[in-house]
């Protein structure tokens, strides 16, 4: 994954954000809009943009483009970098893949102390009862 090759493939748009800003908000557009076509990218393998499609389904339109947006300062550039930085948290994690899980026996030891740690409660609880004459 080459992240210069990505972010020069990334597409931004700046949009009007909404919430507290005064008489700035209706003339400045400090939202960003970033938006990467998965399929149409040259710096993922094929082996990557599946693994993508596949780990951010629910994140991805049905074009396949994964779309964010950050609108938490009143500054555009600070906005940009925030949305980059939070994309290629998610690219990191979508591309992440888990250990296989290897199934492990339980000891012979550990079965045997189990039956005798049974088998010794069971005395005591024998040796509790009344006498049978």
């Amino acid at each position: 994954m080459d992240k210069e090759k990505i972010i020069s493939e990334l597409q931004f748009k700046a949009v009007r954000s909404s919430g507290a800003g005064g008489q700035n908000v209706n003339k400045v557009a400090s939202k960003v809009v970033l938006s990467f076509d998965i399929n149409t990218s040259q710096a993922l393998s094929q082996e990557e943009k599946a693994l993508l499609s596949v780990k951010l389904a629910s994140r991805l339109t049905n074009e396949q483009v994964l779309i964010l947006n950050c609108e938490e300062d009143r500054s555009q550039l600070k906005n940009k970098t925030l949305v980059i930085k939070r994309f290629f948290a998610i690219i990191a994690s979508g591309l992440v893949i888990p250990k296989t899980r290897k199934p492990t026996k339980i000891p012979k030891s550990v079965v045997k102390k189990r039956i005798k740690d049974k088998k010794n409660v069971a005395e005591v609880k024998r040796s509790r009862r009344k006498p049978d004459f």
